[in-house]
């Protein structure tokens, strides 16, 4: 395996590793999200920590894409690619926020609360989800549609792979972005037409482009590749 073909698996893999860790995450904070009184309740701790931990490793896979393809990507502009890294580290940072917030729900709970003492701990329940939905929303609400546009228009312009895989990234990353500002506005909801019109390419972009690098690679005749692998065969000083 040449490194160049490491380096899309790699990726590839990380990009699928976000599907496999968010989705069931977010089946498994279910509890703490859609329970107003959960900080108080019974509670399911070890399903919601499982679910924490699951959106922690979306935030390191997250992070962990832009590291694997800033070497190759780099090549074709490093402005566009070193932005790539930057927002991808963002949308980390976002989603452990989130991930931190729940966490302190799942410490205080406590379910022989009364009176004043669990008037103050629903209160701070709320606000702390609270927290973590904006986080969700600013998170993966937006930044995919910016990593869309930077990665997209890299990968667009480089032919590492079909465009017609970019291209789909490029078409919903204003979809995306255009439908969380709106939720942000309270113009349209989570479950809206708009928010799913712009959810359904980012989607289809980023599973694309993480099987086609871990099955197929990346094009060894595209131009970024071939430079990519002339820098790796230079001697090292």
């Amino acid at each position: 395996m040449t490194p160049l073909r490491r380096t899309a698996l790699v990726a590839g893999i990380l990009y699928l590793v976000t599907f496999v860790a968010s989705i069931p995450a977010v089946f498994l904070l279910g509890p703490v999200l859609n329970d107003p009184n959960y900080i108080v309740s019974s509670g399911a701790d070890t399903q919601v920590t499982a679910g924490a931990f699951l959106d922690l490793v979306n935030a390191l896979a997250c992070i962990g894409t832009a590291v694997a393809l800033f070497s190759v990507v780099r090549l074709e502009h490093e402005g566009l690619a070193l932005g790539f890294v930057t927002t991808r580290i963002f949308e980390a940072a976002v989603i452990v926020i989130g991930v931190v917030s729940l966490l302190a729900v799942v410490t205080l709970r406590d379910p022989a609360a009364s009176g004043t003492q669990r008037e103050s701990l629903v209160t701070a329940g709320a606000a702390l989800v609270a927290v973590r939905n904006w986080t969700f929303l600013i998170g993966p609400g937006i930044m995919p549609g910016l990593n869309a546009l930077l990665l997209g228009t890299l990968l667009y312009r480089s032919r590492l792979v079909p465009r017609w895989i970019p291209v789909l990234g490029l078409i919903g990353a204003p979809l995306l972005i255009s439908a969380a500002v709106g939720r942000m506005f309270g113009i349209n909801g989570e479950t809206s037409i708009w928010s799913a019109v712009g959810l359904l390419p980012i989607f289809v972009w980023e599973l694309s482009v993480g099987l086609w690098m871990t099955f197929k690679g990346f094009d060894p005749t595209a131009p970024v590749a071939i430079a990519a692998r002339n820098e790796l065969a230079r001697p090292s000083a």
